[in-house]
């Protein structure tokens, strides 16, 4: 669990009164943007029982027709509207005319003979005469969907006749009996030439009329009816246990959109507003009394409360944004980034209590709650559980596909269930949840902006400060290379007694790699940097001595405040050492001035003692680490005999009375220790014949 930075005063002045205030100023706000207009009180889902007593028609109502039912009908509407062309009449005679001007220039200009001009002009007349009066269309594209010809309506001098594609020429086809027509005249000779010359004054005369045929279009749309049929006052739609087939489906459907239709103009706002308050009240005080009884931490911390709040109430203020926008579909919110939020800076249950808390609240104001409370929790515990030990950055990707994977599955499921049939999946449906999963990829940045603003040490962040080739640790093994392996051993040791008694192990790493900083000012006054044959202590006094091994402590913190570590780490420096004492200095001190009086304080480290149990579990692993480079026989009853003195000696100094940790989890990191330290030091465990037997 990760701790925090100084509070800022404007969270502790009155906490208790700024605590309630943030509370119901959040139901407040929430109340304030959520949908105004009653609710239908039913909940139904196709191919389902009817739960409910006999719904009888409270009134007369239109049933709406199905998705698919306008979809037909729209298909059928625009089978019916026919396109729409404008007859160019002067088409004809333009071209003819331009045939004419031009051609006796052109045959000049090919070096024919003279006498044979007015038959071949003559040939063009009248084939040109016959394209223009049988017409020439320009195809469109878009009504050719069912085969090359089509019906349209032509336009000619206002009035208006039906023809089909097939009664008329295209350019291609006019072109083509143009050649026929030509290669059938035999008194022509030049009839490759005449070819090429006939296809420059065949046009279109038949153009298409886009802005017309939209218009008829729409007005075919617009009259399409959205209803069949209706029930009247007085009707059963559906009985109690009844199936709620397709026909009871549509039914109690279009109930439903005339009663929030009705209810927009004639409900009681204020009491919604009520109802409202008291339902986002009740889930609020929830989230508060789990808080209290679960995270005293957060509860206490204003700072961290102000935070949660302020998430579960924006993403909600999100949804009823998209109420109000009316959406295509609601799924394109990304729900799941609130739990994984919470997870990373908080924890696994916190996450899932304000998940659930928040997916009741919208399931008042969604449509089909039931469906969308059950997406949206199975995917928010995916979410969940695929981080629950944040190790690398790529977690959050392989997240993110787990995560649609798991819509994907329960969206076909419940459409499997409702409509019976696969060949109803609409794939386009599921572009929602892509698009939901790819905006969840903003927990990253979101939760970097929420540590600043809010002081919090994310999986995130520790995961960053435990890569050595930080500059800060670069430094530590530049400057003090024993001191840097001695940093690596006991997160070692540290990390894996916290994952046996349950804790924060990036935390615990992060701390431990970095609790002797301090010690970079001076690193030739600690033995693990010391060179032999060069003691620098030798030319000072015990007390001297004490003070420089205990100023790496302070040294360290003031290093990590000018580095801007997080108080989480900080925290680590400050109790690895708690108030013990340096009892090398303090011993030869006593024994060199037997009567001299000794002020214990100078040889004792100010403190705090450990507050948690992975600031205790680093004191313990940072004192049996450096006690363990002294024995001169790494045997397995030197190792246990000593990793028990030093843990007896810590609890026997209270060092650990406020970290709550239990005497069961100490035996139990006991146990880590030395299993590690002489698998450290290649210690081979001897067995008596018993337990051999036992193995075998």
């Amino acid at each position: 669990m990760s701790k925090n930075r100084r509070t800022p005063s404007v969270y502790s002045n009155n906490p208790a009164v700024f605590k309630y205030g943030m509370m119901v100023l959040s139901v407040i706000v929430i109340c304030i943007f959520l949908p105004k207009q009653p609710r239908f009180r039913f909940e139904y889902e196709k191919g389902k029982i009817w739960m409910h007593e006999d719904l009888i028609a409270p009134y007369n109502f239109a049933i709406l027709k199905t998705p698919n039912e306008i979809r037909a009908d729209r298909e059928q509407v625009l089978e019916s509207v026919y396109p729409v062309y404008d007859n160019h009449t002067e088409t004809k005679g333009e071209e003819t005319e331009r045939f004419l001007a031009e051609f006796e220039g052109k045959w000049k200009g090919s070096g024919q003979e003279d006498r044979e001009m007015g038959l071949y002009s003559q040939t063009v007349t009248q084939i040109l005469a016959h394209i223009y009066d049988r017409g020439v269309i320009g195809l469109t594209k878009k009504f050719q969907t069912k085969g090359e010809h089509y019906n349209f309506n032509l336009v000619t001098n206002n009035i208006t006749e039906k023809k089909n594609t097939a009664e008329v020429y295209t350019r291609e086809t006019a072109l083509a009996y143009a050649n026929s027509i030509i290669d059938s005249k035999s008194s022509i000779t030049e009839k490759d030439w005449l070819k090429s010359l006939v296809g420059d004054y065949i046009q279109p005369n038949y153009v298409y009329n886009e802005r017309l045929t939209d218009k008829l279009i729409a007005e075919a749309i617009n009259n399409i009816s959205t209803t069949r049929g209706m029930v009247q006052r007085g009707e059963l739609i559906v009985a109690n246990g009844s199936m709620v087939n397709n026909e009871v489906f549509q039914k109690v459907e279009s109930l439903r959109m005339a009663y929030e239709e009705e209810a927009k103009i004639g409900g009681d706002r204020n009491v919604v507003v009520i109802g409202q308050f008291l339902v986002v009240g009740l889930v609020v005080t929830l989230l508060m009394v789990f808080l209290y009884l679960f995270r005293i931490d957060v509860f206490s911390n204003n700072r961290l409360l102000s935070l949660i709040l302020l998430v579960v109430t924006g993403m909600l203020i999100v949804l009823s944004w998209s109420l109000k926008l009316k959406l295509s579909s609601l799924y394109y919110i990304p729900f799941c980034i609130v739990p994984i939020i919470v997870r990373i800076l908080f924890d696994t249950r916190l996450a899932l209590n304000i998940h659930l808390l928040m997916v009741l609240v919208s399931g008042f104001f969604v449509p089909n709650s039931f469906e969308f409370a059950f997406l949206q929790v199975t995917a928010g515990m995916v979410s969940i559980y695929s981080i629950k030990t944040l190790i690398k950055r790529e977690q959050f990707l392989i997240s993110s596909v787990i995560i649609l994977l798991t819509y994907f599955v329960a969206y076909l499921g419940i459409i499997l269930i409702r409509d019976g049939s696969i060949e109803d999946v609409g794939y386009a449906s599921f572009v929602p949840f892509i698009v939901s999963v790819g905006l969840t990829l903003l927990a990253y940045p979101l939760i970097y902006a929420f540590e600043r603003l809010f002081g919090i040490t994310s999986d995130v962040t520790l995961m960053e400060l435990t890569n050595t080739n930080s500059s800060l640790l670069r430094e530590l093994s530049y400057k003090a290379p024993g001191t840097f392996q001695h940093s690596l051993q006991v997160a070692n040791l540290a990390e894996a007694a916290i994952y046996k008694i349950g804790g924060n192990a990036l935390l615990v790493r992060a701390g431990a790699l970095y609790h002797d900083i301090g010690k970079m000012q001076n690193p030739q006054y600690f033995i693990e940097n010391q060179t032999k044959g060069y003691n620098p202590h030798d030319g000072l006094t015990f007390e001297q001595s004490a003070q420089i091994i205990i100023s790496h402590v302070s040294k360290g913190i003031d290093m990590a405040h000018k580095h801007q570590l997080p108080e989480s780490i900080i925290s680590f420096i400050r109790t690895h050492h708690g108030t013990t004492r340096t009892d090398y200095f303090y011993n030869a001190f006593i024994k060199a001035h037997p009567d001299k009086i000794v002020d214990e304080q100078v040889f004792r480290y100010p403190g705090p003692i450990p507050f948690s149990k992975e600031t205790a579990v680093l004191m313990m692993a940072d004192s049996v680490e450096a006690a363990s480079r002294s024995i001169k026989e790494p045997d397995a009853e030197n190792i246990s005999n000593l990793v028990d003195k030093i843990i007896d000696g810590k609890l026997a100094q209270g060092q650990l009375r406020n970290s709550n940790i239990t005497l069961q989890e100490v035996e139990a990191i006991r146990a880590i220790f030395k299993r590690m330290l002489m698998s450290i030091y290649h210690v081979r465990v001897d067995y008596d014949v018993k337990k051999t037997r036992e193995v075998e």
